[in-house]
């Protein structure tokens, strides 16, 4: 009788290893290292040109027909709100991280969350998608779009907030804002909540400040309208504030040891 080896198990090969899903507001990457930055940048203009219409959108019929209505701040915070959540969710947010701000794209960069050689090709998309998104919706609605009280959903202070206390209310929010990301962004179930944060945070500002700073607290939101109702006067303020906020609530952040945490 002829004995014959057994054979030898077949042990499966590993195969590669597949990306990790982005978390919100972080850029997925892949085996090879970070994901290439121009089809996330486009999504970052796309989603940002996609809220801006739809911004301009709920400003033409919620302003237009009653500029006096009282729950207009309220609702159109809303309904804001609510998109910027669901954008942060879906596919094109998952790829590109849903920023749909330069501020936040600023302040990830300074939580250590982001890599400094991607903010400007952010936020160029951001504010490149934010005028095509107003053009588009006056294409759509026509010239009552462009006309007061409308004036393609271009933000105004209240007349007795003058440019500091515009830069400042812009700034301090953002700043807050900023505190809140490094504290989610420092835990995984922090992470899984973030959209619904942000999209809270997004109501409320516009909710409450809406009728006294402008509630802008994002430089994309205000930079299409303004330019295209030729509204450019205080565009510096609601520029500079959310970058200045950026900037100190990422310091702040570092100084309570979270922007190690939020790498």
């Amino acid at each position: 009788m002829t004995l014959t080896p057994a054979p030898e198990p077949v042990v499966p090969r590993p195969g590669p290893a597949a990306p990790p899903a982005a978390d919100g507001l972080r850029s997925p990457e892949s085996p090879r290292g970070p994901a290439p930055v121009l089809p996330r940048a486009l999504c970052e203009a796309a989603l940002t040109a996609l809220l801006l219409f739809l911004v301009a959108t709920a400003v033409r019929w919620l302003v237009g027909p009653d500029p006096a209505a009282a729950a207009r701040p309220a609702v159109l915070g809303g309904v804001v709100g609510t998109v910027v959540a669901l954008f942060m969710m879906s596919p094109p947010g998952r790829c590109s991280g849903g920023h749909l701000n330069p501020a936040v794209t600023l302040a990830l960069w300074r939580l250590g969350a982001f890599p400094g050689r991607e903010v400007v090709p952010y936020a160029v998309a951001q504010l490149a998608g934010s005028v095509f998104g107003v053009w588009c919706a006056g294409l759509v609605w026509g010239p009552a779009a462009g006309r007061p009280p409308v004036r393609h959903a271009s933000v105004r202070a209240d007349p007795a907030w003058g440019d500091a206390a515009v830069l400042a209310a812009e700034a301090g929010v953002v700043a807050g804002s900023t505190l809140m990301l490094a504290v989610l962004l420092a835990s995984p179930g922090g992470r899984r909540v973030l959209p619904y944060a942000v999209g809270l945070t997004t109501a409320l500002v516009i909710g409450v400040l809406g009728p006294l700073s402008g509630g802008s607290a994002n430089p994309a939101r205000q930079f299409g309208p303004a330019l295209l109702a030729g509204d450019t006067g205080r565009l510096w303020v609601y520029v500079l504030g959310p970058a200045v906020g950026a900037v100190l609530g990422a310091w702040a952040a570092g100084r309570m040891g979270l922007r190690q945490a939020a790498r």
